[in-house]
């Protein structure tokens, strides 16, 4: 649906939140003091928190390029507990009369659909689930596809016994933050990635059920690395931090994910599986603002869209070798051209090669 509202220059919600938040001045965001766009944008921060390195830093990134960009005034609104406070924050954005809120923290996906019909005022975005509502967009992005290219990478890599990261042991993990099919699509993305190149390669499944507990991330890392694996891929925000610190003392690899966590250490980790935040908080608010809201629609990022995917291996490319990098342009081009289907959990359900569920 696309519509074009006159936007309403209103206090910022944080001021107005009994709950903690925190606003977003021209300072620390960047943006311009012209409202020449005019309105204001909330952008709701999701389990991890800002700090995370990852999935919501990211689309901060992009929420401080958009407003910049578009002259919209923005806040980032946080909260210790924002699952089990979503519906008081949501209420509490559409009550101080923020024009687009931008929620980050899928499990929302009920409640957004009830507040946005309550507040028809606003517009509402979700992201990673699909909500109902005329002032609702939601945002999903194909994670499967990257995972099942770091998952195929991840098969290859674990049988390059040159690189002096590697053992002789044919085994990899994946680490997930939560168990539901918003995380574990990119955990049965990863593993069909690897079943594809060689079967016979070992996936060993954990969930840290916390997305800001770096120590449980080590922890369940260091476990992998005694069982076997050489190669562990973290999909679980700011708890990712304490993979890739396992790997480090380990003197194996780690795959970061969301944003480019190559640099965090170099040399082990061995890529980090994309998902452009920043692109899709720019191209939704960009939109709004030129008056163009998607409301109603869903809009899906994927590796066609170069939404997702791996990073270009700056610290490790000297270790992988070329056969592989090879490999794994041929199995893009197959996902983009639709010749490869990598399994969504969301539309699909669990596949039988997949034992955690």
């Amino acid at each position: 649906m696309n519509r074009t509202r006159a936007l309403l220059l209103v206090p910022a919600v944080a001021s107005l939140l009994a709950i903690t938040a925190c606003s977003s001045s021209a300072a620390d965001t960047g943006k311009s003091e012209s409202t020449t766009g005019g309105g204001k944008v909330a952008l709701v921060v999701a389990q991890g928190g800002l700090g995370d390195q990852s999935y919501n830093d990211l689309a901060n990134t992009g929420f401080k390029r958009v407003l910049k960009q578009t002259g919209l005034q923005g806040n980032t609104i946080e909260s210790d507990d924002v699952v089990g406070q979503g519906e008081q924050l949501l209420r509490r954005a559409g009550q101080s009369g923020i024009n687009l809120v931008v929620d980050l923290e899928y499990s929302h996906n009920e409640i957004i659909g009830k507040v946005a019909k309550d507040f028809p005022q606003s517009d509402w975005v979700i992201f990673n689930a699909e909500a109902k509502g005329d002032n609702v967009a939601s945002v999903l992005f194909q994670e499967q596809e990257g995972s099942y290219l770091a998952g195929a990478l991840a098969a290859m890599q674990t049988t390059n016994t040159a690189d002096p990261n590697i053992n002789k042991e044919k085994v990899i993990g994946v680490i997930g933050g939560t168990s539901g099919v918003g995380i574990d699509k990119f955990i049965v993305g990863y593993i069909q990635g690897a079943r594809d190149v060689d079967p016979s390669v070992k996936v060993l499944t954990a969930y840290s059920n916390d997305f800001a507990d770096p120590a449980k991330g080590q922890q369940l890392a260091q476990t992998m690395f005694e069982q076997g694996a050489d190669i562990v891929y973290s999909v679980a925000g700011g708890t990712g931090a304490g993979v890739i610190q396992a790997a480090q003392e380990a003197k194996h690899y780690a795959i970061g994910v969301d944003d480019d966590q190559d640099g965090v250490a170099p040399g082990f980790v061995l890529t980090s599986v994309l998902k452009r935040t920043d692109l899709a908080v720019e191209s939704v608010v960009g939109d709004y603002a030129k008056g163009d809201f998607p409301g109603g629609k869903t809009i899906t990022f994927g590796l066609k869209e170069n939404a997702v995917g791996l990073t270009d291996f700056t610290h490790t490319k000297k270790e992988i070798p070329q056969a592989t990098l090879d490999k794994l342009d041929a199995l893009k081009k197959g996902i983009v051209d639709g010749e490869i289907k990598v399994w969504n959990v969301v539309s699909q359900g669990y596949p039988d090669f997949y034992a955690g569920k």
